[in-house]
C-alpha cells in the first residue's frame, strides 16, 4: 500500500466481535495499524468506521451522528442481554392490531431515558459491564438519556416487530426494543439488529474516503507561512481567516491539521501534518 492513511466503512458481519472483525481486516489488507469507531454487539452487522495509519487520530473528529439502526423486536423472548444470544424462555405473546404497533414504535420519537443493559460496554470502575456481568458479578448502571429523532416501524409480522431509528451517539437499541416491549405490556429481545450508518458514513464496498469530507471542525485558512504549520511552530490567532474560539481543520501542501482557538486567544494544535492520501 502506498500510502498507509486510509478511512473506510466496513461492514461487520453478524456473531463476531469487533476486535475480531478488525483483525480480519488487518490481515487482509497487510496493515498493522488500524482502529475502528463504535463497537457492534457481536451480534449486530453492519456499518464499523474503520482507519488506517494516522486516521486513527481522526475518530473523535468526525461527523457520526445521527446513527441509524434497523431491529427486529421478538415479543415473547426472554434473555438478560436483551438479544438472541441467550435467550432463556420464550413467552406467548397475543397478536396486536398493527396501528396499535405502530403508534407505540412511533411515540419513542423524541427523548428517551433509560437504564443500559447490563450487557453492555459501558465501564464500570474500568471495567466493562458485560465482562462483569457474564462471570455473574452484580451491574449497576446509572439511566441515561437518548434522543430519538425519527423511528418508524417497517413491518409486523408476529411476534416479530421490525422498525429503524435515527438516534443520538450512544444510544442502546436493545433497550429501546425492551421498552416498545413493556409499553405493549410484554417482554422481548431483538432477533437482529443492523447499522445502517453513522452520519454520512455509509456502506460502499469499503472504498477510501476523503476525511476532509467527513470532519466535523469546520475548513479555516491559515494566513501566514505554511512552515509554520510543516514546522509545529506556535501559532498566532490574528493568522488565521476565522478567529473565534474553537475547533477547525487547516489544510496545507497535501496535509492538514486540526487546531484549536481557545478564548484566551491561545492555538493549540490537536492534530498537525496528517498526510492526505489519494488512491
Amino acid at each position: 500500500m502506498s500510502c498507509p492513511n486510509r478511512l473506510f466503512v466496513a461492514r461487520k458481519p453478524m456473531f463476531v466481535g469487533s476486535n475480531a472483525f478488525l483483525s480480519r481486516i488487518k490481515r487482509r489488507y497487510g496493515i498493522k495499524k488500524a482502529g475502528f469507531s463504535g463497537t457492534l454487539d457481536p451480534f449486530a452487522c453492519g456499518v464499523l468506521i474503520i482507519a488506517f495509519g494516522q486516521y486513527t487520530k481522526l475518530f473523535r473528529f468526525l461527523k457520526k451522528t445521527p446513527k441509524t439502526y434497523r431491529a427486529t423486536l421478538w415479543l415473547g423472548a426472554v434473555g438478560e442481554t436483551l438479544d438472541i444470544e441467550k435467550i432463556e424462555s420464550i413467552e406467548q405473546v397475543p397478536k396486536f392490531p398493527e396501528k396499535e404497533i405502530r403508534e407505540t414504535v412511533e411515540s419513542f420519537k423524541g427523548t428517551f431515558t433509560y437504564t443500559p443493559p447490563s450487557y453492555s460496554a459501558r465501564r464500570i470502575d474500568g471495567r466493562r459491564a458485560y465482562d462483569l456481568a457474564r462471570k455473574g458479578e452484580s451491574v449497576t448502571l446509572p439511566r441515561c438519556t437518548s434522543t430519538i429523532h425519527e423511528i418508524r416501524l417497517l413491518h409486523y409480522r408476529h411476534p416479530f416487530v421490525t422498525f429503524e431509528a435515527d438516534v443520538s451517539e450512544g444510544t442502546y437499541i436493545r433497550s429501546l426494543g425492551e421498552a416498545i416491549a413493556s409499553k405493549l405490556g410484554q417482554r422481548g429481545s431483538l432477533s437482529y439488529l443492523e447499522r445502517l450508518r453513522e452520519g454520512a458514513f455509509v456502506y460502499e464496498g469499503e472504498k477510501p474516503l476523503d476525511p476532509l469530507e467527513y470532519l466535523d471542525p469546520p475548513r479555516n485558512l491559515y494566513l501566514g507561512d505554511f512552515d509554520d504549520l510543516r514546522l509545529g511552530r506556535k501559532l498566532r490567532r490574528e493568522s488565521f481567516d476565522l478567529e473565534k474560539e474553537g475547533l477547525y481543520t487547516v489544510v496545507f501542501d497535501e496535509y492538514f491539521a486540526i487546531i484549536e482557538i481557545e478564548k484566551s486567544g491561545d492555538v493549540n494544535y490537536l492534530l498537525n501534518k496528517v498526510k492526505l492520501c489519494s488512491y
